[in-house]
């Protein structure tokens, strides 16, 4: 099992950096690419540009809670429940066409 993360290219690692307006202020965000490209993800299925959804999640956040400590950990979180509940779908769809269910 190890193979498959082990098999990642650097690439999907590497920090990237990008500059983006977060209630109304510029900021930086560095994340590893392969969290870049999930948010994209995200973004994509929500009809908004990846820095549209970060600063709308970024105003909701602060709605319910008041503040974000750390966004970029808050981000890597974000990508980690969206690909637990992609998986929880895709098991469950896949349970009702095995007739699991």
């Amino acid at each position: 099992m190890c193979r498959i993360f082990a098999n990642q290219g650097p690439p999907s690692y590497d920090t990237v950096t990008k500059a983006l307006r977060v209630n109304g202020h510029t900021t930086s965000l560095r994340l590893e690419a392969e969290f870049w490209a999930i948010l994209d993800e995200i973004a994509a299925g929500e009809g908004l540009s990846t820095p549209r959804f970060i600063g709308k999640l970024h105003d909701e956040v602060i709605e319910r809670h008041g503040q974000v400590e750390n966004l970029a950990s808050m981000l890597r979180v974000t990508c980690a429940l969206y690909l637990r509940i992609r998986h929880d779908r895709v098991g469950a769809r896949r349970e009702v066409t095995e007739g699991v269910m």
